[in-house]
């Protein structure tokens, strides 16, 4: 059987991946003890589908929402449900639902929408992962992207970053994080010795704000306060991912599926450089075309520029489809 190919966003701040849903996908296969190769990229359009989290198989084609995924490897025998009684599996929907109803939404803000934090954090870090010149206009995409996911699961076309959106979205989320540390209590996983799916969504959702080192920081504060959480969270990254963060282990990972097996060094080169002049030609002719239009405006308009939403996460209704196939 042919090892199927996850493609992710790259990992900083010690954490495999930035992105939750390449989290949960990375948690669960670990959990499940699913061998994939790995292609960890900051340019989703050098994945089989344009977007990240995207798992090529050879026999299901490309997947990218991460139910399908889980599924995907639930049919290929690796399953981290395997144990879980009819009523754990019930529990598991249940709070799988409520992390995209209540913490998702917050999450998606704090990280895209918050200007502080979107400008000094979140663009910084896709701007200095993307290739050059994508990299000047991916951040901006992927953000209108969340922007109106965000505005489709509030059901407010006119959402925008405010102080009583931000209110509402944080108490939900801080309400989500206590049921979900009430329900983990004192136990290293949520049910039993063994790590589970909910264990992989759980951590995919928080270890991104405990780990990320945004300067709006009050929902990482929230988890901070809550041991339990912030411990299961480490727990897991400490067992399963003991090297991520170093970049011996990160890059290796990444460098040899990116460039294909076509790759000497100096055709690499000679591509690298025609990309790079005619990338310098394209930006130089936008700089003097925008420096014309900014000359006449220079009076009139503030300095701060903002923009609007991001990339869409998957629903996960359908957890419970691959397991009868074992």
């Amino acid at each position: 059987m042919a090892t199927s190919e996850l493609y992710c966003w790259e990992g900083d701040w010690g954490l495999p991946s930035v992105d939750t849903e390449c989290l949960i996908i990375l948690a669960y296969a670990k959990f499940a003890g699913a061998p994939l190769k790995l292609h960890k990229i900051g340019n989703p359009w050098r994945s089989p589908t344009g977007s990240l989290p995207a798992l090529k198989t050879s026999e299901n084609g490309s997947l990218s929402r991460p139910s399908d995924i889980i599924i995907h490897l639930r049919k290929q025998k690796y399953n981290a449900d395997f144990d879980l009684s009819a009523k754990e599996g019930a529990d598991t929907l249940a709070f799988i639902s409520l992390l995209e109803e209540k913490l998702m939404p917050a999450l998606v803000y704090t990280r895209w929408i918050d200007p502080k934090n979107y400008v000094e954090v979140t663009r910084r870090w896709h701007a200095e992962h993307a290739p050059f010149p994508l990299n000047f206009f991916l951040p901006g995409s992927i953000q209108r992207q969340q922007l109106q996911r965000l505005r489709l699961v509030r059901g407010d076309e006119e959402l925008t970053a405010g102080e009583e959106v931000e209110k509402e979205l944080y108490r939900d989320a801080m309400e989500c994080m206590n049921l979900i540390s009430q329900r983990l209590g004192s136990n290293k996983f949520f049910f039993g010795d063994s790590p589970s799916s909910l264990d992989a969504f759980v951590f995919g959702y928080l270890v991104p704000i405990l780990k990320m080192k945004l300067p709006n920081g009050r929902l990482q504060q929230h988890l901070k306060s809550l041991d339990n959480l912030s411990h299961f969270c480490s727990n897991i990254l400490a067992l399963y991912f003991p090297s991520e963060g170093r970049e011996g282990i990160s890059r290796k990972v990444s460098s040899q599926p990116e460039g294909g097996d076509a790759d000497n060094e100096p055709g690499k080169r000679r591509k690298q450089l025609l990309s790079v002049l005619v990338a310098l030609g394209a930006m130089l002719s936008y700089a003097f075309l925008t420096g014309i239009v900014a000359i006449q405006h220079v009076q009139q308009e503030a300095l701060d520029h903002r923009s609007p939403g991001l990339r869409s996460l998957s629903s996960h209704g359908e957890e419970e489809d691959g397991e009868e196939e074992g």
